[in-house]
């Protein structure tokens, strides 16, 4: 309710500016709790999550606010996309709401202070509990982006809950090629050949685009069963472009929010398939209410991540979800998360 009183204000802001305003916000709340196992508690990756509903990275670029992200009610978070180096990111603008399609398009551009400045964040965290996970990427500018993955994996695993690579941006020139199977594997290779030095055998993810066709989908399946990556998180944002309403339609970046919803699901459905089954998915991508978290539970992601939803929702809506979800999942006769992943 009270967001719903806050959010017309918000509006009239730049929505780069109305963020950094709600992550101030954050900062001076009251601390609240990490959320506790519940009927919705499940395992991926050796992790418990006390719930499957967490924040996608973007909103906690640097690390500044987990715990209280945490405290809203999601069982887990993730940070980021950190790069080796700080960097200003693209142009402004570069966010933009597209209110009559409920839908967000950014160039941010991995836009961040740097690693060093996040470890040193999340290093005060201590052992405060919660799964808080980190999404690193390349810099704009790097000549060797494994290079770049390889230290920025070693400078966070030893504070992750899980580590995302994050190769599915359409903001940063080059990037998605990092998806072609060679590349991936060279990729892969480097990153977990670390993984097995002691202090950073951590859970491994990879985050992919839903801008891809039937063969690719079989080819990164195909590399992460091979190196045995603990999941895939489909999907980033899409540059495609669904019928949409808002006069900003056109501006260049990548679609988050309800149009990317279809999409996310299918491609979510594809890799299922391709797998079957056998590598842990993570559905992300136009989930705004239990019906849609459900959905793609069904479909076969054993957690869910949403941010643009939270635009237009407001903060309490993790709680909203999560007890949709809980009906959802009495109604189906299910009494686990993990009996229900890929039930549909």
């Amino acid at each position: 309710m009270f967001y719903a009183l806050l959010r017309p204000a918000l509006f009239r802001l730049d929505p780069e500016r109305a963020h950094r305003l709600t992550v101030a916000g954050l900062k001076l709340a009251p601390n609240r709790k990490a959320q506790s196992p519940g009927p919705l508690a499940t395992t991926l990756a050796g992790l418990q999550f006390p719930n499957p509903l967490g924040m996608a990275p973007g909103f906690d670029k640097d690390a500044e606010v987990p715990d209280a992200v945490l405290g809203l009610g999601f069982g887990f978070m993730e940070v980021g996309t950190l790069t080796p180096r700080p960097q200003v990111g693209n142009p402004k603008p570069r966010l933009f709401r597209l209110a009559e399609d409920r839908a967000v398009i950014n160039r941010m551009g991995f836009n961040n202070g740097g690693i060093d400045d996040a470890v040193q964040r999340l290093a005060h965290r201590g052992e405060r509990p919660g799964i808080v996970g980190i999404n690193i990427g390349a810099n704009k500018d790097s000549d060797d982006r494994v290079l770049d993955y390889l230290n920025g994996f070693e400078a966070v695993a030893p504070l992750a809950s899980y580590v995302t690579i994050n190769i599915s941006s359409p903001n940063t020139p080059g990037l998605r090629a990092l998806q072609d199977k060679g590349a991936l594997d060279e990729l892969l290779d480097a990153v977990l050949g670390l993984r097995s030095a002691p202090g950073y055998d951590v859970p491994v993810f990879l985050k992919v685009a839903p801008d891809l066709e039937p063969a690719d989908i079989d080819d990164i399946t195909d590399v992460a069963l091979r190196r045995g990556l603990d999941a895939l998180i489909v999907s980033n944002t899409t540059i495609s472009r669904p019928p949409l309403k808002s006069a900003q339609a056109g501006e260049a970046g990548g679609l988050s929010g309800e149009p990317l919803r279809d999409l996310a699901l299918q491609r979510l459905r594809d890799f299922r398939q391709a797998s079957g089954g056998a590598i842990p998915l993570i559905g992300v991508g136009g989930i705004a209410s239990a019906e849609d978290a459900w959905a793609r539970i069904r479909a076969g992601a054993s957690l869910i991540q949403l941010y643009s939803a939270m635009v237009y929702e407001g903060p309490g809506i993790a709680k909203r979800i999560l007890s949709g979800m809980e009906a959802l999942m009495r109604r189906d006769g299910f009494t686990t998360i993990a009996e229900a992943v890929g039930s549909e």
